[in-house]
């Protein structure tokens, strides 16, 4: 069963989910309000509440969430068998080097290997306003 995540007091187990290795996926809207979803590598620092999504400059992603700015709405699930967590909330496009190398880093430890090299590289920052999950969650 579906249920709301308190991002102000998140379960241990919602936290270690995010930690551990798994393909996400991204959702951002098109112009014409319709959803395109892509597979990518997401880190989520629970602290900030800011998830993030290392991509190349020239992406679709990317241009969609430029062409949403400021108010780009996004949404990063995951899934292994019985559990699912989804994060949403608004999405900035981030080309600062320091910002770059932050979110390649988290990658490197989340995914347990460095991102390919990219010198187009940018970061889709989510600053996230909620969060869902199932059951498997509770404590």
């Amino acid at each position: 069963m579906a249920k709301r995540i308190d991002l102000a007091d998140p379960d241990r187990a919602f936290l270690d989910f995010w930690r551990e290795r798994h393909l996400c996926t991204l959702t951002t809207l098109r112009a014409d309000g319709t959803p395109h979803v892509v597979p990518v590598g997401v880190t989520y620092d629970a602290a900030s509440r800011t998830a993030r999504v290392i991509t190349g400059r020239g992406t679709r992603k990317a241009a969609h969430v430029l062409a949403g700015a400021p108010t780009a709405r996004v949404a990063v699930c995951q899934v292994d068998g019985r559990r699912w967590a989804t994060l949403e909330g608004t999405a900035t496009v981030r080309t600062e080097p320091e910002r770059v190398a932050d979110a390649e880093r988290r990658y490197a430890e989340r995914y347990t290997r460095a991102p390919r090299p990219n010198p187009e590289r940018i970061v889709i920052e989510i600053e996230v306003t909620r969060a869902t999950g199932n059951a498997v969650f509770d404590d």
